[in-house]
């Protein structure tokens, strides 16, 4: 089968690989759609501080059952999305129902070979019935997931003020959901071309360009006294840092973005304004099914969400120009250039 391999950072291949063999409780399943996303940017450019090379990217999957038990609720052909989290289900984390962030978590694409192949063997607990969806539109479950559990993380409430910081797609998908929760949503981005998409075509009416004296255009915005829920999605350390500036007192901050390095803030600042800072990491399976039913209620724009579209045979070259024209794509997603892609 045909496979996409990062062996090293800047490095693509098509390799040939054998056909995995499913074991007993897995599914082997045909990939017919696999999105890209900011953390296959980090590991083609090596910046993802969780991988070792060679690797097999991609998370962001659907693709239709080939082989199942026979005992599985799952039937050839029936089209799934897949939650690439792979829980241990014994560590602290997993005891509390916390899977997301499993002390010996495998995530698909990271940790373990992902989904840039033609085929992919998964435990059966792995996949998700995405029964209404188009293949596209399951393919763009497990990012806007991630964007909707940072959301449930920060405990947005009607008419809170959010902040978010980053119009790339996870920031995206936290507007969507935070503004589902009834908050008034604000989007900044240093990208102009992002963040006019995102108003013209995605429904956000409140955006502002990180430039020159953001915080007090944010301040001034808010009355002087700022947001009471901010995400970051920047995976950028100064842009974190600066965050602390934009929450509340009383308010919350959403770290979603996973970077290099410390993060530095104003401990005098953090304890004045009795902050709450709140990590989010991946999503869970409840955050899936909020999502799915939330695509099939039309409450997610996800087809003006995807703006670009590839084959994963030309990723040596489409990548690396997704990279470099980041600022006019929101979510792009590729397939092989054979196989069955019909919904």
């Amino acid at each position: 089968m045909k496979t996409v391999v990062c062996s090293e950072p800047f490095t693509l291949n098509i390799e040939q690989r054998p056909r995995p063999r499913r074991g007993k409780g897995e599914v082997l399943i045909q990939v017919n759609r696999v999105g890209i996303c900011g953390t296959d940017y980090h590991i083609f450019a090596g910046n993802q501080p969780f991988l070792s090379y060679p690797r097999v990217m991609g998370h962001e999957l659907a693709g239709s059952i080939v082989e199942a038990d026979a005992a599985s609720v799952f039937k050839p052909g029936q089209i799934v999305t897949i939650n690439p989290y792979l829980a241990c289900g014994q560590c602290v984390a997993c005891r509390k129902g916390k899977p997301n962030c499993c002390v010996g978590i495998r995530v698909l694409g990271v940790h373990a070979d992902g989904g840039m192949a033609e085929l992919i063997a998964v435990p059966e607990e792995a996949l998700v019935e995405v029964d209404g969806l188009t293949l596209d539109q399951a393919a763009m479950v497990e990012f806007l997931s991630v964007g909707a559990h940072a959301v449930r993380r920060g405990k947005v409430q009607p008419a809170d003020r959010v902040l978010v910081v980053g119009a790339g797609p996870i920031g995206i998908a936290a507007a969507i959901f935070a503004k589902a929760e009834g908050g008034e949503v604000t989007l900044i981005d240093t990208s102009i071309e992002r963040l006019q998409y995102a108003r013209d075509h995605l429904g956000f009416d409140r955006v502002e360009r990180v430039e020159g004296d953001i915080a007090e255009r944010l301040g001034g915005q808010t009355g002087g006294e700022f947001f009471d829920v901010v995400f970051d999605a920047t995976g950028s350390p100064h842009a974190i840092e600066a965050g602390f500036a934009y929450v509340a007192h009383g308010g919350t901050y959403v770290l979603i973005s996973v970077v290099k390095g410390e993060i530095k803030f104003s401990d005098a600042e953090f304890h004045k304004r009795e902050m709450q800072l709140v990590g989010s990491r991946n999503a869970t399976a409840a955050d899936f099914r909020r999502v799915i039913s939330a695509i099939r209620d039309g409450m997610v724009p996800a087809a003006a969400m995807h703006t670009h579209s590839f084959l994963l045979e030309e990723a040596a070259t489409q990548i690396p120009e997704l990279i470099a024209n980041q600022s006019k794509v929101i979510k792009a997603i590729g397939r092989f250039s054979d196989g069955e892609f019909a919904p």
